[in-house]
């Protein structure tokens, strides 16, 4: 079975049976194959048209030069010891050619949203090497490129889904189910009414894609959906957001976002 499954039931305006696997299936993924120190040995069209301008933007590099090339090196710095940890993983047993599961994981080039596996490859002597997949999901999660004025930076594509790892399969979760985000370095607890989630994509990566005047980031910590707001709570210097999640959980709000919160759930 295919592990990219789509969590939520089509829309009833879809082509029956357009499910997120099926979707996957008419594009081709990005694979590029790494030596055991895990530098660039191959590249397949479409990961040579993504990864070959990150290596110009990024290291100054031509594409014809990009072998031999240390692969994290083709990512954002910000996503760089991620990738590192993904291409180093082995399971609890130490098995040298199990494979971890997938990251989502945003890049710059030009803004995508890349769902990426590791697969560690074996021959005759042992652990040979490494072959890295990923899916470009950013049609499947991100709304339409806004139109910018002349001479204006190029905005983040907006979140619709978010792309998570769960039991075995990647699945897309609706951005209007999430109560609210909770941040820990790298990875963000996702907290819908009934389940949690863990997600690869960190909580700076998902601020710059949400619309802050539904998803606000309250502390450095949390950003919560605005709609699923319960109660606002002030105790001594403190006030926290009560949110309509299953446990009713008391977000705290730091002081610097206090006012803008107040205003856009027109507290006075």
């Amino acid at each position: 079975m295919n592990p990219f499954e789509r969590s939520v039931a089509p829309s009833s305006e879809a082509p029956r049976g357009e499910t997120f696997q099926h979707k996957l299936e008419q594009f081709n993924p990005g694979m590029v194959w790494l030596d055991e120190q895990g530098h660039v040995s191959a590249f397949n069209d479409v990961a040579l048209q993504m990864l070959g301008p990150a290596g110009e933007q990024s290291l100054g590099v031509p594409q014809d030069q990009l072998f031999g090339i240390d692969v994290v090196q083709l990512h954002p710095e910000k996503s760089r010891d991620k990738l590192r940890f993904l291409l180093q993983s082995r399971d609890a047993g130490g098995c040298p050619v199990k494979s971890p599961p997938p990251v989502a994981m945003m890049i710059n080039i030009p803004d995508r949203i890349l769902m990426i596996k590791v697969a560690k490859m074996t021959g005759a002597g042992g652990a040979c090497g490494t072959c890295m997949i990923f899916y470009d999901v950013t049609d499947l999660t991100t709304e339409p490129s806004r139109q910018q004025s002349v001479g204006q930076a190029p905005q983040p594509r907006r979140l619709f889904k978010i792309p998570v790892y769960r039991k075995n399969r990647v699945i897309l979760i609706d951005l209007k189910d999430i109560v609210r985000f909770q941040g820990d370095g790298h990875y963000t607890t996702i907290v819908t009414k009934e389940e949690r989630y863990l997600s690869n994509l960190s909580l700076a990566d998902l601020e710059l894609r949400l619309d802050s005047s539904i998803h606000l980031r309250v502390h450095r910590s949390h950003i919560v959906s605005l709609p699923y707001a319960v109660e606002l709570i002030r105790s001594d210097e403190n006030v926290n957001l009560v949110m309509d999640d299953a446990e009713q959980t008391q977000v705290p709000v730091s002081r610097a976002k206090t006012a803008q919160l107040k205003e856009l759930l027109g507290v006075v």
